[in-house]
């Protein structure tokens, strides 16, 4: 039984989800709103959001640790100058979910994923 796990596996291996988040993340953060499947925006959601987080001390520090978990430069700046600064005030909840519909090759639910 799955009772109070603490995450979805996706069907994926450990280092296959932890890919698999990464380049959402990246891909969420450049442009700001994506659409991918309602699990996978669920877990992206709090994924993104301790990141958010972590960007909005906007220090040397936090810099570091954010690319340490992206790997992608641009999308660290982005995150750290532009995205981050707009969530100061706010404590948590920096992402929005949108169902959109039930994708026709294997009748999955999709949904928007966006920055509020």
């Amino acid at each position: 039984m799955r009772h109070k796990h603490g995450y979805r596996k996706l069907n994926r291996t450990s280092s296959h989800r932890s890919a698999l988040l990464k380049n959402l993340a990246i891909s969420l953060i450049q442009h700001e709103k994506i659409e991918t499947t309602l699990p996978k925006a669920k877990e992206l959601r709090s994924y993104v959001e301790k990141l958010v987080t972590k960007a909005r001390v906007a220090d040397f520090n936090s810099h570091r640790a954010i690319f340490a978990v992206l790997q992608d430069k641009e999308a660290t700046k982005k995150l750290i100058n532009e995205v981050a600064p707009k969530y100061v005030g706010r404590n948590g909840g920096y992402t929005s979910i949108i169902k959109t519909r039930i994708r026709r090759g294997d009748a999955t639910q999709m949904a928007f994923i966006s920055f509020v």
